[in-house]
């Protein structure tokens, strides 16, 4: 919709636009407005409580980065998880960047853990890499915590990848399960579970987390792979 990007030009920072672009390498500079993310995001609540959004998800895929970031921002709006998934696997194949792909939270897998685990392994499964690093992160942000499994663990362990934006997430999500379930997670650190890059980037995150011991991160340091 002409009338959404022309709003979203109204917003645009162009010193915001730069710093953005120098995050993400390759990023065509031609297809960033350079929208600051709170903008974004009232933007998204604005149009979803509205209803004026329909048309705007329909057109895939859009010309720019930050309509694809808006988009992101109306799915995690939306109340009705089935919904939720129909629209993030539409745009899921037209994500071409960490970014984009890291900001979706939708507020619909709150209460859905049972359903959403077996959406994630299917994500996990797929051959996109920013599929691929979506599921690993709902993975990691969902189910850390008091719905946590050893067999979470095995499931990330077994991603193999070529892709940096792929091996990097595997490593957050190894960084933030030792944070969380160290005494469950250290065991795939001890055994070598990861490929050599991986596992030291996991470690190198995981001491530079406040919530891991001094303790803790002195032994990860034992384990680095030379």
């Amino acid at each position: 919709m002409q009338a959404i990007v022309d709003r979203l030009f109204e917003m645009q920072d162009l010193k915001y636009k730069e710093f953005q672009c120098k995050l993400i390498p390759g990023i065509d500079l031609d297809s960033v407005i350079g929208v600051r993310t709170p903008k974004l995001r009232a933007y998204a609540k604005e149009l979803y409580k509205s209803g004026d959004y329909r048309e705007f998800l329909n057109e895939l895929p859009h010309k720019y980065y930050d309509e694809n970031n808006l988009h992101g921002f109306i799915i995690c709006q939306m109340k009705d998880y089935d919904q939720v998934v129909e629209e993030i696997d539409r745009l899921l194949p037209y994500v071409d960047n960490w970014a984009t792909c890291d900001l979706m939270r939708p507020k619909a897998f709150d209460r859905q853990h049972d359903r959403l685990i077996e959406d994630i392994r299917r994500w996990m499964s797929s051959d996109e890499t920013y599929t691929i690093r979506f599921g690993e992160e709902m993975l990691m942000t969902f189910f850390l915590d008091s719905d946590f499994r050893v067999e979470y663990l095995e499931e990330v362990a077994t991603i193999r990848s070529e892709e940096y934006y792929v091996n990097m997430m595997t490593a957050w999500f190894f960084a933030t399960a030792l944070a969380k379930q160290y005494d469950a997670t250290l065991p795939f650190i001890e055994g070598m579970r990861l490929d050599k890059w991986t596992h030291n980037k996991a470690i190198q995150k995981a001491c530079e987390s406040y919530r891991v011991s001094d303790q803790q991160k002195s032994y990860l340091r034992t384990l680095k792979i030379k």
